[in-house]
Order: C-alpha cells, then sequence, then structure tokens
C-alpha cells in the first residue's frame, strides 16, 4: 500500500465502507538510552462488519495497536483513520470523545462496579453521555437483551457467573452503539467451555452487523473471527482470511 488516498480512499479520507485503516502506523518507546519499536510500519484496513483476529506472541506488538486503534495511545509516525477520520493527529480530549462515540471496548478483567447491578453497570456509559433516565434505562435493557441476560438485569456481579458478567461487560461495551467492538482477551479469566460460550455472544453480535476486532493469542479463539492478522516483533507477519468454526 503506497498511501490510503491512492488504495483506499476518495478524497482525503477512507472509503465508507472502511471502517479502520492506518498506514505505516509505528509506535516507538523510550527506555532510558534504548528505544524500542513496539509497532513497525503497520498498513492494514478492516471493512464494516468485519470480526478479525489480532495475534501474536508476548512483545509481537497487539497490545501495543489495540492501544492505537482503540485511541488509548498516539503512533509515532503513519496515520489512522477511523470510521471516515484521521485520529492519528487528535489531542488527548479529541481522542477521549473519539473513544466514547465510536469504540466499545471489552476486557480480560470485567471492571464490574460490585455493588451495582448489571443494568445499572451497563446504564454506566449512558450517565456520562448525559442520557435522560428513561431513554438510558430502555437502552441498557436492550443491550443486556441482546446478550442472553433479560433475566439478569438486577442481579449484581457476585451474584452473576464468570461467563454472565463477561456478558455484561459486553453489553456495557454496545450500549453506545459504537462502530467498533474492540475485545482484549476477553475470555483469557473464563474456563474452556465458558470462553466458547462467550464466543459465540460475539459471533451473533457480527451476524447483526457488528464490527468486531479481537485480540488473543489462542488460537482456537482466533479461529471465530474469518481473519486473522498475525504480528511478529511489530510487523505484520500474515493476514489471513479464515473459516468460523460455526
Amino acid at each position: 500500500m503506497t498511501s490510503p488516498a491512492m488504495d483506499f480512499t476518495t478524497g482525503d479520507s477512507p472509503l465508507p465502507d472502511i471502517i479502520i485503516l492506518t498506514h505505516k502506523l509505528s509506535r516507538d518507546y523510550q527506555l532510558g538510552s534504548e528505544t524500542v519499536r513496539a509497532l513497525r510500519d503497520v498498513s492494514l484496513q478492516i471493512r464494516k462488519n468485519e470480526f478479525t483476529a489480532i495475534m501474536g506472541p508476548s512483545g509481537s506488538g497487539k497490545s501495543t495497536l489495540m492501544n492505537l486503534i482503540g485511541c488509548l495511545d498516539t503512533p509515532t509516525a503513519g496515520e489512522y483513520w477511523l470510521n471516515g477520520q484521521k485520529v492519528s493527529e487528535l489531542n488527548d480530549d479529541e481522542l477521549a470523545h473519539i473513544r466514547n462515540k465510536e469504540i466499545g471496548f471489552v476486557f480480560q478483567t470485567f471492571n464490574l462496579l460490585p455493588r451495582a447491578s448489571a443494568l445499572h453497570n451497563v446504564e454506566l456509559p449512558l450517565i456520562y453521555a448525559g442520557i435522560p433516565s428513561k431513554r438510558r434505562k430502555q437502552t441498557a435493557e436492550y443491550a443486556l437483551e441482546r446478550v442472553g441476560l433479560a433475566d439478569r438485569m438486577h442481579h449484581k456481579p457476585n451474584e452473576l457467573s464468570g461467563g454472565q458478567r463477561q456478558r455484561v461487560a459486553i453489553a456495557r461495551a454496545l450500549v453506545n452503539e459504537p462502530s467498533i467492538l474492540l475485545a482484549d482477551e476477553p475470555t483469557g479469566n473464563l474456563d474452556s467451555v465458558t470462553g466458547e460460550d462467550i464466543m459465540t455472544v460475539f459471533e451473533a453480535l457480527h451476524d447483526t452487523g457488528q464490527t468486531i476486532l479481537l485480540i488473543t493469542h489462542e488460537p482456537h479463539i482466533a479461529a471465530h473471527a474469518s481473519r486473522q492478522i498475525h504480528l511478529l516483533d511489530g510487523y505484520v507477519e500474515k493476514d489471513l482470511a479464515t473459516t468460523s468454526t460455526t
């Protein structure tokens, strides 16, 4: 790829069906006198409604790439476009706005408020967004229904299984209707059976049109995605279309 404008765009921004585009994206870190090149010249495009897994061993750059795509960090060099907007040059406040509007995060740890119900945990992003109470409750209820927890809305985290808690976390990530769902090792704290159950939730969301980017080091989890991007030493080692296990 020579440039976003030449290959994937009309004018100065990516084509409408390209939701994530990076061009020679790089991230260096300074550790004392040493420069660590965590990500090197990564160029990729992800279309709307793709289910993509980012894979690689420890130190491969997958966490760095997740932080850049999730607007949690800024690149040392290169370009990043998210949903038609060039975000690689935005300041911290602008990045925070993009994060809240465009990205739903699901982490290995569920990060739920222990004393709040599932419904209230899912409502939290809407509270921060200033959504009125009635609409907020309806939206949060719908998000919990989408992940199969209609009958557990008023349970607190300690009254839920690990898989149910992760479903609450997924519902919270969905509640603002993000452009992309960014899941970082979402089955890492779950047993294998529960992990597979959570992956069926992601597959169902993908079937409804949700764009999903999954960070994992587990091949059997990545196999649920329709595409696998493998990183090694900060580079894209290979980019493969896969066949889902279901």
